[in-house]
């Protein structure tokens, strides 16, 4: 078997395979890389030391038996026999549903939570959006501190657990798409600096220092994130990725690494005849991430948009402190400006950032799926100092009203795990690092941080603490009682009403048509031959919206057909949809 690494520093490198070790050979061909041939097979275990170092695991590692500190063990994936004959589902049209597989089910495995996909099959969801899955220290956390990029984290079962798990997604008829970190890389068992220069001093993130993308060695690094990229969605046939904190990628070149990326993940689609896609969490409000190259974008796929999420939580909850400050003035209007323009912050000053931010989105040339819309995520939740969900917050009706908003926008929905039940669980920050010192100063960062917003040391979760992982595991109980019960059939069936009525796949932004009240607290909205209103307030409201002859499609509380006048009549804290004929 050949074995290659770079590492344009050594002088001298050497593999270390099934405890034989031999010295590897410069390859004439590509600068700064080693190559040899060495006895293995699949979980043979190896790793490389150079200049007569100690031995480190594999920096294209496809499994890290022992964790990251550990050897690395050869993977064959032409061994996994697949099931499921898979043509792909695209991103237009598609429901997105994220999940943490260390707390989706108890056990916090893959296997684990394979055998629960029946029910987001059921809820009708297209596709499931794993957090992170590379090897991290312990067992649980959130992923974002992996370190291995190739690799599946072991206590999740490792890469055979992930091929069985997208298998039987595919077997149900779900995509999956997986979170990926190219921003940084985690403070333990991360080797790659010692290997070449994958870190540069350059520029700095509120990781430390950045990877390494346009500074001398950069084409290597380059190369490494896209492989790793390309492997996901070839080796384990997933349909798209989710990339982690898109700004914080520093690229001063002419070719930005995301163009770069899309281009090359665009490729392979073409080369595996499937739809595969790239879904950007941005902070920059810039357009141009998610215009075509051809027209002069960077041809990513797909964005999250925190405005629409930061106007939606500001609507249902009051919050004005942080980011939410810009939304609080009147975040009925802010709503508005999302569901028609796509951002809120489009070249307009935040408060937040004490500067102007973003751009205009021109709807004539960006599709709304382009957009991810939500009521939550696991940046939402978990980054509160509690971890509280939504349906801590506010009334099952306003649940309802943020399924109905969120479902029915014109964005792609985005759903985080057990909000479609208004899980009673928290979803806190936990974490389980081996090394004594950095457990403590992210114990100690947790409490600073919180502090300094009115919170008490004793009232944050110690993120070591077992127990913080254990509270967040979801309560698969909760579906079969109320108040549980009825949110997972109203989120049921708007998602069936996504799929049976075209208008709300429609992609076109410029469609849609909002009237809003901020003193009453009501909006609607129109798409198509769809109407949509919610009802905010604690009691009912008159909205006289001119919607003859329409019935109607779905109702949290039991609402009638609008007469001849056209008003409908809302029940407080309530939503319906309804269809002109």
């Amino acid at each position: 078997m050949q074995f290659e690494v770079w590492a344009p520093q050594a002088g001298r490198v050497t593999l270390q395979c099934d405890g034989v070790t031999r010295a590897l050979e410069r390859d004439p061909e590509r600068a700064g890389w080693w190559r040899g041939e060495a006895d293995a097979r699949d979980g043979s275990r190896y790793g490389f030391a150079l200049d007569d170092g100690p031995v480190r695991p594999d920096p294209c590692s496809r499994r890290q038996p022992d964790g990251p500190d550990g050897l690395s063990a050869v993977v064959d994936h032409e061994r996994y026999e697949w099931r499921a004959r898979w043509r792909g589902r695209p991103l237009p049209g598609a429901v997105l549903y994220e999940m943490h597989v260390g707390t989706y089910t108890r056990e916090g495995t893959l296997d684990a939570a394979a055998e629960r996909l029946g029910h987001l099959a059921e809820l009708g969801v297209t596709h499931v959006q794993l957090m992170p899955l590379c090897p991290f220290p312990g067992t649980h956390g959130w992923g974002y501190e992996g370190v291995s990029l190739w690799a599946v984290h072991e206590p999740y079962g490792g890469p055979e657990a992930l091929k069985r798990f997208v298998d039987r997604a595919h077997e149900l008829g779900l995509g999956v798409v997986l979170d990926v970190v190219h921003n940084h890389f985690g403070p333990s068992g991360n080797y790659l600096p010692v290997f070449g220069p994958y870190l540069t001093d350059r520029h700095h993130t509120p990781w430390g220092a950045a990877v390494n993308l346009d500074a001398p060695g950069s084409d290597e690094v380059r190369a490494f994130l896209i492989g790793s990229a390309l492997a996901w969605l070839r080796d384990y046939r997933i349909d798209g990725l989710r990339l982690d904190a898109v700004h914080a990628l520093v690229d001063t070149r002419a070719l930005h690494f995301l163009e770069e990326l899309s281009t090359a993940v665009d490729a392979l689609a073409a080369e595996v005849d499937r739809p595969l896609f790239l879904v950007a969490e941005t902070d920059l409000n810039d357009p141009r991430l998610i215009t075509s190259r051809d027209k002069g974008g960077l041809g990513l796929h797909a964005q999250w948009n925190d405005d629409f999420h930061h106007a939606l939580h500001t609507t249902l909850t009051g919050e004005s402190q942080g980011y939410y400050a810009d939304f609080a003035r009147a975040p009925l209007a802010g709503l508005a400006k999302t569901l028609t323009g796509g951002y809120f912050h489009d070249g307009t000053y935040s408060s937040f950032r004490e500067r102007h931010h973003g751009r205009p989105l021109d709807r004539t040339r960006v599709a709304g799926h382009r957009l991810l819309g939500y009521s939550q995520t696991h940046d939402q939740v978990g980054n509160r100092a509690q971890g509280d969900r939504l349906s801590s917050l506010v009334s099952p009706g306003l649940l309802a009203c943020a399924a109905t908003l969120t479902l029915t926008a014109p964005f792609t929905p985005m759903l985080f795990m057990g909000e479609e039940w208004a899980a009673g669980t928290p979803w806190q920050f936990f974490t389980d690092h081996t090394d004594p010192e950095l457990a403590d100063a992210v114990r100690r960062g947790r409490r600073r941080e919180f502090a300094a917003h009115g919170w008490k040391e004793e009232d944050v979760p110690d993120p070591q603490d077992p127990a913080t992982r254990d509270r967040s595991c979801l309560d698969w109980s909760e579906p079969e009682r109320e108040p549980h019960a009825r949110v997972l059939a109203w989120y049921r069936r708007l998602l069936a009403l996504r799929h049976e009525q075209p208008d709300l796949t429609d992609p076109d932004l410029a469609d849609t048509k909002v009237a809003y009240d901020e003193q009453r607290r009501w909006i609607a909205f129109r798409r198509g031959d769809v109407l949509v209103a919610v009802n905010l307030a604690p009691e009912p409201a008159a909205l006289s919206l001119g919607v003859q002859h329409a019935r109607v499609l779905a109702a949290w509380e039991p609402v009638e057909t609008p007469g001849a006048d056209g008003v409908v009549h809302v029940p407080g804290e309530s939503g319906v949809v309804l269809l002109q004929e």
